[in-house]
Formats: structure tokens, C-alpha cells, sequence
């Protein structure tokens, strides 16, 4: 990226200090204390943390107990089981969700858009099977990076210019991470995930105050909507989508809950869509509804669609 360029506009975000949830937790916790915990996180967001969890529990809830000053995890349980307390729930969520991400994560799907989705989607255009407006859905897309990946692609290869409008739905269950995935800003560190000719073109390097930063352009931007959503819980989109991204998200819950969600996912998703899921993540014993186009590339049996 050059050294000169466009100022990004400031931000008052702080960054939390990396590995603060490493330190050894204050608080304690009963064994009984904590299956109460295992069963309300499970019916918050599906997500089963095993036994061996305790400490991370105590250690990524410590700071909301500190900033509360409740004394024990006791009188925190007893206040997120409150049902008027909706607010904090969500943001005890937050706080034990993991949140890895990166651009271009998982390079061979992108790479199966480009050389395999799009020329199918661009072939169906010029003969009118489908019309030039696309819908993508980032489910789980945590501090933004997946969905602007997506939105760099496709303004790459179907382009506005050429009549094409897309848009990208962006979901998480953490309110914390949607926010700083709506200021598109990011450590410059992570410009080395961007494929260069992307960087240049879609990207703006910060300087003076904003010096070691960088930030998605507005027309990138522009393509991407962000919501928070609960996959266990929330209604989902009335859209349906040419292609759902569902990646590392399935790793998180039991084999009933992945079920449940796929099948939701499903019935979002157009007859002749994709669903992406994780290289780690597959569909065997979860459902019969697709066939398997590519690693973690899933379309639905019938459809002869020459991707």
C-alpha cells in the first residue's frame, strides 16, 4: 500500500489489552454453579462449553462482574437469569464468544467464487435465467472481515458499473463485534490478508493520528448491512439468499442445535444457492439436504448447475 493516501476518519475505539482473559480469574465458581452456566449459554447461542471451560468462563466474565462490582459469580448468575435484564445477557454473550477471524479466511472458497460462482452467476445474467442482483448473508461474520472480503470480490467482478447491485447481509451475536466491524477499520498488520491489487483498490491507509490503521473505502462499505442476530433464537432474514456464509460457526454447538440451524439456513437460502461452511465443519449426520460441490461448499441435490 503506498505510504501516502487518504485520511481515514477518527475514532474514539479503544482496544482491549490483548490476553486479558489469560490472567488468572478473581472469582470462583462451584461445579454446580457452572452447569447452570453451561445451560443458559447453550440456550442463549447453542454453544456448549465443556467442563473443562471453567476458567475461561471465570476469566472472560471477570471484567463484566468488576465493572457491575458484583462479588461473586453467584449474584452474576442471578442477575442474568432475571428476564428484565435482556441487555446484560447479551453482553455476557459477548464476552465468552470467540471471535477469530480474518480477511480472505479460508482462500480456496474464495477462489471457488471467482473461478466457479461468479462466471455461472455472470453466464445466467446474459441469458436472462437470473437478473443481475445478488444476495450474500455473512452469518457469524464477527469484527466484519468475512463480509467485506466477500463485498471485494464480488465489486471486482461484478462490478455496479455494469449493472450488477449486491449486497451483503452481516450477522453476529455479539453486539461488541459489530460495532467495531461497522467502523471497517483495522491494525495495518492485517493488510498482508488482502490480496494486493484488492488493497489498493479498496482500501485507505491512515496517517498522523491514524497511523497504523487502515479503512475499508465507502464504496466497499456501502455493500454491507450489519444486524445482530442470535442463531438460536432470533426470526431470520425474510430474504432469500444466492449464497450463505456459515463459516466456524457450526464447530461451537451440539449435533441437535447444528440441525436446528441448518435447517433454518435452508429455508433462506434460494433453490439453486451455496452454503458455505468452515474447512473443519461438514454436513454428515447434520442434514440430507445437500450435496457437496467443493471442501465445505454445499448446494442442494437436484440442482444441475454447472458449477
Amino acid at each position: 500500500m503506498a505510504t501516502t493516501g487518504p485520511h481515514i476518519e477518527n475514532s474514539n475505539r479503544s482496544f482491549q489489552p490483548a490476553g486479558s482473559e489469560w490472567q488468572t480469574p478473581p472469582f470462583s465458581i462451584t461445579p454446580d454453579l457452572f452447569k447452570k452456566f453451561q445451560q443458559l449459554i447453550h440456550q442463549q447461542t447453542g454453544i456448549w462449553l465443556g467442563d473443562s471451560k471453567v476458567l475461561l468462563l471465570c476469566g472472560r466474565l471477570s471484567r463484566r462482574l468488576r465493572a457491575l462490582e458484583i462479588p461473586t459469580m453467584e449474584r452474576y448468575y442471578q442477575l442474568v437469569v432475571d428476564p428484565t435484564q435482556q441487555e446484560e445477557r447479551e453482553l455476557m454473550i459477548d464476552a465468552i464468544t470467540t471471535n477469530e477471524t480474518r480477511f480472505f479466511r479460508e482462500p480456496k472458497q474464495f477462489e471457488f467464487l471467482e473461478q466457479r460462482a461468479i462466471p455461472v452467476w455472470k453466464s445466467e445474467a446474459r441469458e436472462g435465467v437470473r437478473t443481475k442482483t445478488l444476495r450474500l448473508w455473512s452469518a457469524g461474520c464477527s469484527s466484519g472481515e468475512e463480509p467485506y472480503s466477500l463485498a471485494m470480490t464480488m465489486a471486482g467482478n461484478l462490478p455496479r458499473e455494469a449493472g450488477w447491485e449486491v449486497t451483503i447481509l452481516a450477522t453476529d451475536v455479539s453486539t461488541r463485534m459489530l460495532d467495531r466491524a461497522r467502523t471497517a477499520i483495522y491494525v495495518i498488520e492485517k493488510a498482508g490478508e488482502i490480496p494486493e491489487c484488492l488493497l489498493r483498490n479498496h482500501m485507505l491507509k491512515g496517517y498522523a493520528e491514524q497511523a497504523g490503521k487502515m479503512k475499508v473505502m465507502p464504496e466497499i462499505r456501502q455493500m454491507v448491512e450489519f444486524e445482530r442476530l442470535n442463531l438460536m433464537q432470533d426470526a431470520y432474514p425474510g430474504a432469500v439468499f444466492d449464497a450463505i456464509f456459515c463459516r466456524n460457526v457450526l464447530i461451537y454447538f451440539d449435533l441437535a442445535t447444528k440441525s436446528k440451524v441448518v435447517e433454518r439456513l435452508t429455508q433462506c437460502l434460494d433453490e439453486r444457492g451455496l452454503l458455505f461452511l468452515g474447512q473443519a465443519e461438514n454436513l454428515s449426520g447434520v442434514s440430507s439436504q445437500f450435496r457437496t460441490l467443493a471442501p465445505a461448499v454445499y448446494i442442494r441435490p437436484g440442482e444441475k448447475i454447472a458449477f
